[in-house]
Parts: C-alpha cells; structure tokens; sequence
C-alpha cells in the first residue's frame, strides 16, 4: 500500500496522494446508492415472501417492472471489480481520461484470462463449487475472486502506464502506435504479468486477509467501537472512504455463500442476501460495520445541533437556527455530516473527538443489539427505510435504532451544552453578533472569482476535483492560499495539509467545482 501511495503522490505530499486516492474512489462510489435504491426496491418486492405478505403486489407487469429494477441493481454489485478499475484509472488521470478508461477495461480482461489460464495450466479451475475454491465470474471468465482489491490493482497500474506513456513517440515506422494508442497495448501486456503475479501471490494474500478479520473478530465488541472512533477521525481529512471500503468490499468485511457463491465484504453480502428469499436474518458483519451510522447521523448528530443552538447568543439564534436545521435534516435525511461537523470542528476540536468516540460506542451498540440494516454509502432516514423497516424487524432489528437513538439525541445534547457552556466554544452564534451583519450577496461569476483568489489565483491551482461534500485541490504553493476568503465564499471549513487542500461546502461542492472549471478556462 505504502509503494501504491509512492506512485501517487510523487509529485506531492503523501496527504496529497491519500486524498487523489479518495477522490478517486468516489467516482465508483457515487454509482452505489442509486444501484442500491433499484436493488433494494426491486429485490424486495420481487421477493417471494413479500408477495405472500403483500399479494397485491403480485400484478405480473409489475413484478416485471422489479425484477427489472432488481437486476439492473445486482449487476453493478456483482462486477465492483470493473468499475473500481476504470474508476481509479479516469479519476486519478489528470489528462486523456477515454484512453484510461478503455485500457483499464482492457486490463481487467487480460488479467483475468491470465488468471483463468494459469489455473486450467495447473489443474486448479474449479468445474462446479467456485466458492469453496475461492473462485467467482468476472464477465464471463472464471477466475480467483478478487473483488474489489483487484480492480484497484488493476486501476492504479493502468493510471501508472498511462500517466508514463501517454506522450510517447515511437520510431516513424511505428508512428501511429505513439501516444494514446500506446497506452492500451502497454496495458494488456503489463496485465499478463499482473495476472500471474495475483495468480501467485493472491490465496496467501487471501490468507493474510482471513487472519486479519478473524484479529478483528477477536476483539468484540471493543474492536467495533475501536473501528467507528478510527473511521470518524479519518472524516475530516476526507480519508474515511480509504479506510471503511476494504470492510465493505473485501474478505476483511467477511466472507459468506450466498445462493451457491461466495461473497466477500460486508456491503456486497448484503446486497446479495437481499434477493435472496431464502435469507431471513441479514450477515451479522453488517452490525459492526454499518448499522451504527444510523444512530449516529439519524439522532446524535441532531442532539449536537439542537445543543449549538440552545447554547447561540439570543441576538443569533434566528441566523443560526437556520443554518444549523438545515445540517441536521442533511443529516437524518441523507446521512451527509460535514456540514453540522465542521460547523465546530474547527473552533472545538475536543467536541470532535468526543463525537468520534460517541460514533465509535454507536456502532458497539449496533453490534451487541445485531442491528443489521445495510446501505448505500451511508446512515440516513432513506436507507434506513429502505433497509431496514422495509425488510422487517425479524431479519433487520430495525426497531432497536429509535429506541437507542431517542437516548443517543440526548446524550450528544446534554454533553455538548455542557462542554460548550463550560468551556466558552465559539460554536455558530457565541461570538460575533451575526443580526447585525448584512447579508452578503454574491453572483456566481463574483464567487468563482473569489475562491480562485482564496486558492491563490488560477495559476497555483494544480488540479481541482470534487466529492460528495468538498472540493479537493492539489496547489503549488500552499502559502498563497487565505482561509479568510476561502470561508468568506459559503466554505464551512477548510483543511490544508501540504499542497492538498479541502474546502468543505456542503453537498452543492461538484457545483461549484464544475463552475470553477468554467472560470478558470
């Protein structure tokens, strides 16, 4: 992993690569909830026991319409693999980002055949029970099952060749493989190699992967809260989806046979499971791993919110209550946090920390209770609904999250007043008189403007991407970047590390950075 980061970030600060790496991640990551959504509705209520629950449902056009749905969902999950490679490939290119994509659909197709080679070569193609042999389909080619790991192998070296060999110009005889058309040819050849290689090292590695997880099982409970408290601090520097993917897609995440097949992590169990009538209690790894969001994000964070506002000079509270409602219905709604946490993030460090540790405890709940609600990517009302209430308590324990969750409110509530109160945190509203203020208007072009100055101008700006809720810019010069201005644009908080720098504006942050892009061209 260290020698993957070394390739990203040789250019830049490691902080820098970790955040491409995420960045990255989260082109593939952002296709999850909407496939979840179809997988989710269709697989349940195509489900032969939601039709003996539910027999006016049972309308053929209907079921067709889910069975469609359920479908068109499965086939994402089933091929993470695929989208992982080409994601990483184009997220990470800064440049020429078909050719990337095609060479790395390109890659997992040779790698693959490779490893499907080697194991007819050596006897070891396994002709009825794949999963028992650590075996699965990878568009239509039987091979080691790999997951996701291998798509982000596959990923990173098509990036690495590409961003090598783009530019290059070969003798004139050899004139039209230069450039582009080089990229997909290094590729193939490179992903024979690599196909060995992971046909060699892979079921060590995969035994390395099982020791580690049976570790984690080990440590209980303890180790639950340990993995909530870690995946809460690493939210702030935007790293949290490096660190929760592995559990969510890999073996880490545990393994389980589902209809004949073997799933690897804790999210692709899940969604597995859920077109499978035969299911009737969800993988227990989803309550370590997942359901504890719910508690947080659904009631916690809501009892921080109403605490700030309680806790807001009186002049303020009408400024701040609008501002800090709309952060809280974010976060019950969708599970979306950073714009009620970096709301005191910065100004209280030790609420943050007290808030990672209450995550942490939350997802230990979540476990002792075998709360086994999945999700898309994260722990809102809609997943809630539709992962747990829909799915019913016997396969979910849905119901044990309001009834943990109402305490939870309070918890956060009673705590952050009381450590607000005690020590004096400007949190929104305690500290300058904000109804006295005037409004500040600014046009869209006026507030491109200003964020390219906050950044340093256009010129220091190395590369500029967006998730969910941040932009992420890689400058040259981090000095020339001012807070000031930057937070003097709507920006909730900014973090810099290195020449990688975060601005955190809420879930309009892509908007923003597609307008950008038009500025600064």
């Amino acid at each position: 992993m260290i020698k993957i980061f070394s390739i990203l970030g040789k250019d830049h600060s490691i902080f820098a690569a970790l955040q491409s790496f995420g960045k990255a991640l989260m082109l593939p990551i952002a296709i999850l909830p909407v496939m979840g959504f179809f997988l989710g509705i269709g697989g349940t209520l195509s489900n032969a026991n939601t039709l003996i629950a539910y027999p006016f449902l049972d309308i053929y056009w209907l079921q067709d319409i889910f069975l469609i749905m359920a479908d068109a969902g499965n086939i994402v999950f089933a091929n993470l693999s695929i989208l992982f490679a080409v994601g990483l490939a184009v997220g990470l290119s800064r440049t020429d980002k078909g050719t990337a994509g095609l060479a790395a659909v390109l890659s997992i197709l040779v790698t693959n055949a490779t490893i499907n080679t080697c194991l007819k070569i050596t006897g070891k193609l396994a002709e009825k029970d794949l999963a028992s042999e650590g075996q699965g389909m990878c568009l239509g080619i039987q091979t080691l099952e790999t997951g996701v790991f291998g798509g982000i192998l596959v990923g990173i070296m098509t990036y690495w060749l590409h961003k090598k060999f783009y530019k290059i110009e070969l003798p004139p005889f050899m004139g039209f493989f230069s450039g582009s058309r080089f990229v997909p040819i290094i590729c193939a050849l490179a992903s024979i190699c690599l196909g060995v290689e992971i046909y060699v090292i892979w079921p060590h590695f995969q035994k390395v992967i099982f020791l580690v997880g049976g570790l984690f099982e080990s440590t209980g409970y303890l180790g639950t809260l340990v993995y909530g408290f870690f995946l809460r601090m690493l939210g702030p520097f935007g790293l949290h989806h490096i660190f929760y993917l592995p559990f969510w897609t890999t073996a880490l995440g545990g393994s389980e046979i589902v209809n004949g097949q073997l799933i690897e992590g804790t999210q692709r169990i899940f969604f597995a499971q859920l077109g499978d009538p035969s299911t009737v209690k969800y993988y227990e790894g989803i309550s370590r791993f997942m359901s504890g969001r719910f508690i947080t994000m659904m009631f916690g964070l809501v009892g921080a919110a109403f605490a700030m506002y309680k806790t807001a000079k009186p002049q303020n509270k009408k400024v701040v209550g609008g501002m800090l409602l709309s952060a809280a219905l974010t976060s019950f709604l969708t599970g979306i946090t950073e714009p009620l946490e970096f709301s005191f993030l910065f100004v209280a460090p030790m609420l943050y920390v007290l808030h990672a540790f209450f995550d942490g405890c939350a997802f230990m709940m979540a476990h002792i209770f075998q709360i086994t609600i999945g999700q898309t990517f994260s722990g809102g009302l809609i997943d809630f609904i539709l992962f747990g209430i829909v799915q019913g308590v016997d396969k979910t324990n849905w119901i044990y999250v309001p009834l943990i969750g109402v305490p939870w409110f309070f918890l956060y509530y009673f705590s952050f007043k009381f450590l607000i109160e005690k020590y004096n945190f400007k949190t929104p509203g305690r500290d300058e008189d904000l109804s006295a203020e005037p409004e500040k208007l600014l046009s869209d072009a006026e507030r491109m403007k200003l964020i390219l100055s906050g950044l340093g101008g256009r010129e220091n700006i190395n590369e500029l991407d967006s998730c969910i809720t941040r932009l992420r810019v890689t400058v040259y010069d981090s000095g020339l970047v001012s807070e000031e201005i930057l937070k003097s644009t709507g920006a909730k908080g900014v973090l810099k590390h290195g020449v990688g720098v975060q601005i955190i504006y809420g879930t309009n942050a892509n908007v923003i950075k597609n307008k950008l892009e038009d500025e600064m061209h």
